[in-house]
């Protein structure tokens, strides 16, 4: 795939600005950057505090949804996610999703404790017992609070990302003996070889997002590699870029609960004419010019 310039992406670069119904990841809006290329809109939407270097990355990514090979995009299972609300917004939010048999629920949220993860997962099981449970910690226990959140949360379907580092999971994962499954995602796309969870055996399951891992081209190669089941997740995009996971996710097949259906989090998930100030874009444009170099 040979690189475009910066001229050439920017003259029909949009940037976005999508209201949020709740907040999610500490965010109340989601800014992106959208091109078009050969297969169609693509989207950019690294995280404003993230370094050029890993943005770079999400580059990359978007670079392969708009001129790399275009791919199938089919009908795939999707989880329903729960940010870390409290128990009382818990129906109204599960009730934005259509059918779903699995609920991925945010945990280990800064300022709250684990009886509020408890309480948050028990009004699920209440509500919905006839789901499958995942908890995603993004890397905000230690290997201890972990072990208890286990013990005291009952069957889940997996703890996603429970502990931050790599050795971390691995020793979690002993301690677990096999009573829970353990699956990474920071451990996988910001580590410089995304195998390397795999080859620590610090994990049974992948979590794979399109954009952050480079594109669906270099995230197959990751789950064809990796020997493990694969969920795919969103990195919270607008309905541009959650084509990617969805083209990622129809290329793996199976029936496996994906995590791309974090659209039921905007106002509006479609973001053409939502667009960012002027000021926004100008910042976007910037950020483009710099880490296209990289």
């Amino acid at each position: 795939m040979t690189q475009p310039d910066f001229s050439e992406l920017a003259s029909k670069a949009l940037v976005v600005s999508l209201p949020m119904k709740v907040r999610f990841r500490g965010l109340t809006e989601r800014e992106a950057l959208l091109f078009e290329g050969p297969n169609g809109w693509a989207e950019w939407s690294p995280f404003v505090e993230y370094e050029d270097e890993e943005a770079r990355i999400w580059l990359d990514g978007a670079l392969d949804q708009a001129f790399g090979p275009k791919r199938e995009v089919g009908t795939v299972n999707i989880n329903a996610t729960l940010p870390a609300v409290a128990p009382e917004e818990v129906a109204e939010i599960l009730a934005g999703f259509k059918t779903f048999d699995t609920v991925k629920i945010k945990v280990a949220e800064p300022g709250q404790t684990i009886a509020d993860d408890l309480a948050r997962v028990s009004m699920v099981r209440t509500l919905r017992p006839d789901v499958q449970i995942r908890i995603d910690a993004n890397g905000g226990f230690s290997v201890e609070q972990a072990l208890e959140v286990a013990e005291r949360v009952g069957t889940l379907d997996y703890f996603e990302q429970p502990c931050r580092t790599i050795g971390e999971l691995a020793e979690l994962r002993v301690k677990l003996r096999g009573s829970v499954r353990v699956a990474a995602d920071e451990s996988v796309r910001k580590v410089a070889d995304p195998m390397a969870v795999v080859h620590a055996g610090a994990a049974d399951v992948l979590v794979l997002k399109a954009q952050p891992l480079g594109g669906v081209s270099n995230a197959l190669r990751i789950a064809n590699a990796c020997g493990l089941p694969v969920t795919v997740s969103s990195a919270l995009e607008t309905s541009v870029g959650i084509g990617a996971g969805f083209a990622l996710a129809t290329a793996l097949g199976g029936n496996t609960a994906h995590g791309l259906g974090t659209e039921n989090f905007f106002a509006n998930p479609e973001p053409f004419g939502q667009m960012a100030s002027t000021e926004r874009r100008n910042w976007w444009l910037e950020r483009l010019e710099r880490v296209l170099s990289i």
